[in-house]
């Protein structure tokens, strides 16, 4: 038999002998996957391809059970273990070098109590996979603004999104959640149980555990009246003084953003991106500033369903392929004089995929 090449968690090499690894196979109901198996480079790969990283091992994990074996054989064999959710993965934390990667992207089940207003989903759904099963009983929770991203690490870092206002982040709409321990316990946490760890899951990032399954508040939403317009980068000084002071004055129920981007025919425009959750007639007359201001190029702002409103910025940043570096920062102020710097440094990107993102907290989210 072939010995099996794998990386620690102290980063030095180990043999696994091949009936040890195909004895792991054995006790998952997904495939494990090796490097030149069929699915391998699929099952590695991520939203950001900057991450080119080539696990030893992968492990489909088809359940819960198989994520207890996954973590039990790699504790008992001291792996580097990295864990995938819906791939939507910036920094790349999510594929490991020559470890075991526990892929949670198979478990996409939903279930939604509409009476209760609940929704239990598994870990390696996307927004736009959960969005398009509770919004079939005219329900969300407050996910990401672009559809590809993964419930499970959005929730587990915060949460913005388009309800932000409303209902607070991802974080504050979780009700309970079912996490593997390292030592590869079954755990069920909540405000009631367990609520240490409960409260470190809501926002204080990974390693807490493998967390297999959310359970969501759900909010009654509908139609809602969202959309962009554009201005050309001439007037990007105007455009964001103003953008600032109209996101101040926005009610709960709406969400305001600006970027600093290329429009898809390749010219650089700044954005200002509005969204309504709630009466369309309500929306209209809180929109109407932004549809008023300057001569803009473009208005898509309309009625739409609330799974398209969260595909509004996925053509700006498609799923793979492209090399991508992000920074972020929170500001107290967006002043004159940042956006002076700002509109300059932005007037040489040299990407056309390169942009400039605010979103404006408050309400819920800012409490």
């Amino acid at each position: 038999m072939t010995d099996f090449r794998v990386i620690t968690t102290n980063g030095t090499d180990a043999i696994l002998e091949e009936a040890t690894v195909q004895d792991f196979a054995a006790d998952l109901r997904g495939r494990l996957l090796r490097p030149g198996d069929d699915g391998y480079d699929d099952a590695r790969k991520v939203w950001n391809g900057m991450i080119g990283r080539r696990p030893a091992l992968i492990a489909r994990c088809a359940g819960t059970a198989d994520v207890i074996a996954a973590v039990r054989f790699a504790r008992e064999h001291g792996l580097l273990v990295s864990v995938k959710g819906g791939g939507h993965n910036i920094t790349g934390n999510a594929v490991c070098e020559g470890g075991l990667m526990i892929d949670l992207s198979p478990m996409k089940s939903v279930r939604v109590d509409p009476t209760k207003r609940i929704a239990r989903a598994e870990a390696g759904l996307t927004w736009g996979e959960y969005n398009h099963e509770t919004q079939a009983f005219g329900l969300a929770s407050t996910g990401g603004v672009v559809s590809t991203t993964g419930i499970a690490g959005l929730t587990l870092g915060g949460g913005l999104g388009w309800l932000m206002g409303k209902h607070g982040l991802s974080c504050d709409n979780l009700l309970s959640a079912d996490l593997v321990t390292a030592e590869g316990r079954l755990l069920t946490v909540s405000a009631d149980d367990y609520p240490d760890l409960f409260w470190g899951l809501r926002g204080g990032g990974g390693n807490f555990g493998v967390v297999t399954s959310f359970e969501y508040r759900l909010h009654p939403v509908g139609p809602v009246l969202a959309g962009m317009v554009l201005h050309p980068m001439a007037k990007a000084k105007e455009a964001l003084r103003f953008y600032r002071d109209y996101a101040r004055s926005c009610p709960d129920e709406a969400l305001a953003a600006a970027a600093l981007m290329t429009s898809p025919e390749g010219t650089p425009v700044v954005a200002i991106i509005v969204a309504y959750i709630g009466d369309l007639g309500t929306g209209e007359a809180v929109v109407a500033p932004v549809r008023k201001f300057g001569s803009p190029l473009v208005d898509t702002i309309a009625p739409t369903s609330y799974v398209q409103l969260n595909t509004l910025f996925d053509a700006a940043v498609p799923y793979g392929g492209v090399q991508r570096y992000w920074k972020s920062s929170f500001l107290k102020e967006l002043g004159d004089d940042l956006i002076e710097i700002l509109v300059e440094r932005s007037a040489k990107m040299l990407s056309p995929m390169s942009m400039v993102l605010f979103f404006h907290l408050h309400g819920a989210a800012a409490p």
